[in-house]
């Protein structure tokens, strides 16, 4: 049997720990490329899409030299109505409708959407783990979280269209809704999974019901996690337009009659980009930019408060 003598084989692990740093420094000298790459791409498409959205409030055929002068036409996108004639207009209107509501279509989902996804999740989470329904829901909303949004807006047409003859927004409201569910469901399922059983038994022995737990301890401990998976969802929503052509259709007038067709922002992007004309295409971009803008508001308003909750009960 050979022998290695000591100082043969500290050089021997030397060797072997220089060859593992200089793998481990490379492997770590990649990982920052890619990350540097990925963010130099998510720099320059975040930077085109406010360089044109922003255009559309402080550019006009005057040019940029008259930022100051038209302010005040520029924010007509915010409370006018799209116009047919842009000929009495600096620009073709606004998207005022879209936005209003888009907001409304969301607050409709989010009251049906979010309330069901969460007690779908708690109940995976929580209750009957032996359950023969546990599987077979888990299965179906992991499916559902797939399923194209085109075929969300034709089953969601067939469904409450059709049937009454009328788009409206409570179609729409519904499909976002069914979109919503899934996604909360299983979100809320791995977080408060996350949450130690230890917090549980505490609970429990202290003479906690089941209930008074999972609402008073397992749901706060993992609150921050589960609004993250709420706003993935009305990211999600937000962002939707396939199922809100074959539901909500749009409408170009401000109207709070949820039985009729419903203005979406999203719907009215996807019809000015095939228009021709430029004004109405950089209308688009800009509401590209206050779309993503009010989803950016509204998950940084949210986690300031889940936070705020959370300092308060420590």
């Amino acid at each position: 049997m050979t022998q290695i003598s000591a100082p043969a084989s500290i050089n021997l692990i030397g060797k072997r720990n220089t060859s593992a740093h200089v793998v481990s420094r490379a492997m770590y000298a990649t990982c920052i490329v890619f990350a540097v790459i990925i963010l130099a791409i998510l720099a320059i498409v975040t930077g085109y899409l406010l360089f044109i959205g922003i255009s559309n409030f402080i550019w006009h055929d005057g040019g940029w030299g008259q930022i100051f002068t038209h302010w005040h036409g520029s924010l007509s996108f915010f409370y006018r109505e799209p116009i047919s004639d842009r000929k009495d207009a600096l620009f073709p209107g606004g998207m005022a409708n879209g936005v209003l509501g888009t907001i409304v279509l969301i607050g409709l989902a989010s009251i049906v959407g979010i309330p069901l996804g969460m007690l779908c999740g708690v109940y995976l989470a929580e209750y009957d783990q032996k359950s023969f329904l546990t599987a077979p829901v888990r299965f179906v909303a992991d499916v559902v979280a797939g399923v194209p949004s085109i075929v969300v807006g034709i089953l969601f047409y067939e469904l409450l269209v059709l049937p009454f003859h009328r788009n409206s927004a409570w179609a729409g409201a519904a499909a976002l809704a069914f979109i919503m569910i899934p996604i909360i469901a299983r979100t809320t399922e791995e977080m408060l999974r996350l949450v130690p059983n230890s917090y549980r038994e505490a609970s429990m022995g202290l003479g906690g019901t089941k209930a008074g737990t999972i609402m008073r301890v397992v749901i706060p401990a993992a609150l921050g996690s589960i609004v993250t998976g709420v706003m993935l969802a009305v990211a999600r929503i937000a962002g939707e337009t396939a199922p809100l052509l074959f539901t909500v259709v749009g409408n170009n007038s401000i109207t709070w009659n949820l039985n009729d067709r419903f203005p979406a922002l999203t719907v009215q992007v996807y019809n000015y980009t095939n228009r021709n004309t430029p004004e109405e295409k950089l209308l688009a971009w800009g509401g590209i930019l206050v779309l993503i803008s009010l989803i950016f508001v509204l998950n940084l308003a949210i986690r300031y408060a889940t936070r705020q909750r959370g300092g308060g009960a420590h």
